[in-house]
């Protein structure tokens, strides 16, 4: 079931992305599954109540897959399906990098990277000082790893013993100029986070019930913060755009768009 709405979910995201006249597809595609085991499954939600005080927070640190998440709050009853339209068009509600005042939904205006999981360690800081039982979720770019304030936020995480903070790393190996590993190394991930305190698991992410399982187990986890390495695809299910960096953001021709289409349409 999670696996048919994350294809539905794709290519809903690739259209949307294509009729805005281009932009973010390589790390909106490689993150559906993850987004989909979430607003879909793990996540204590109420479309009709957004700011619900006792509702779980997301936090897009990568800024710039917020369509995969507009997507996903049309889908679910946040926002009007109709707005997808007006996706980074002047004068439109739906920026190309999320934005809590414009959008119902949003927890944090992310796009300047690095920052989000600070604004999460907050969430979850506060969300135990007032004794809440919520979870706090922080999806990240691994190029984003490449800011030190991430690992500030790390040992954040780790001294306050924040175990309702969940991490997810989007773990494709690419960023906008180049492979991570050549941009700046980031191996061994694993060792690095659980060095800062932190539980560690690396999960399929695009096997929705592998990361399910996951963010159960993380929930099971007393004392500290846990993340989640998902190995993922960087564009993700359309065939030219699999795996290489120069898709993190771009523009598609007719032809590209029909090849996508068949793509998409035939997983």
């Amino acid at each position: 079931m999670l696996k048919e709405k994350a294809n539905e979910l794709r290519l809903k995201t690739f259209e949307t992305i294509y009729n805005a006249g281009g932009g973010h597809y390589g790390g909106s595609l490689s993150a559906v599954e993850i987004l989909t085991v979430l607003y879909y499954d793990s996540m204590n939600l109420r479309p009709s109540e957004p700011e619900w005080p006792d509702r779980d927070r997301f936090v897009l640190c990568k800024g710039h897959a917020g369509p995969p998440l507009y997507v996903i709050l049309a889908d679910k009853g946040f926002i009007d399906p109709a707005r997808l339209a007006e996706l980074d068009k002047n004068g439109g509600s739906l920026p190309k990098h999320v934005d809590k005042l414009k959008v119902q939904g949003i927890e944090y205006s992310s796009g300047p990277l690095g920052q989000g999981l600070s604004v999460a360690c907050g969430m979850a800081v506060a969300a135990k000082l007032d004794k809440k039982d919520l979870y706090v979720y922080a999806l990240l770019g691994d190029g984003e790893l490449d800011e030190g304030q991430i690992w500030e936020a790390a040992m954040t995480g780790a001294h306050y013993g924040l175990d309702h903070l969940i991490a997810i790393v989007d773990r494709n190996r690419n960023q906008i100029d180049g492979n991570t590993e050549d941009v700046m190394a980031l191996e061994p991930l694993a060792a690095k986070w659980e060095a800062f305190g932190w539980h560690v698991q690396t999960v399929d992410g695009h096997d929705p019930e592998a990361i399910k399982t996951a963010i159960a187990q993380a929930k099971a986890v007393q004392g500290k913060p846990s993340v989640l390495i998902a190995n993922t695809v960087k564009g993700k299910g359309v065939s030219f755009m699999e795996n290489q960096y120069k898709w993190h953001s771009g523009q598609i021709n007719d032809e590209q768009f029909d090849q996508a289409m068949k793509d998409l349409k035939g997983r």
